[in-house]
């Protein structure tokens, strides 16, 4: 399984509670052990999206153990 797959399984556990709340979140690049991610919907604009990253990353980073920073 490919590192992308390793981070979008992850995001697939994650992405109904953000879309609960009317937003989501899409994978848009891995690179050097960095996966870039984009909030889509509500959680483009929420003003706790910086906690929800932090949240977010902790998890991937735990799970997918080639990962060792998400940023926005």
């Amino acid at each position: 399984m490919s590192i992308f797959s390793k981070v979008e399984a992850v995001l697939s556990e994650i992405r109904p509670f953000l879309q609960k709340d009317g937003g989501d979140i899409k994978l848009v690049s891995i690179k050097d052990g960095v996966a870039k991610v984009q909030f889509l919907g509500f959680c483009s604009t929420c003003n706790k999206s910086t906690m929800t990253l932090n949240s977010i990353s902790a998890i991937i980073t735990e799970k997918v153990v080639e990962i060792k920073e998400v940023i926005e």
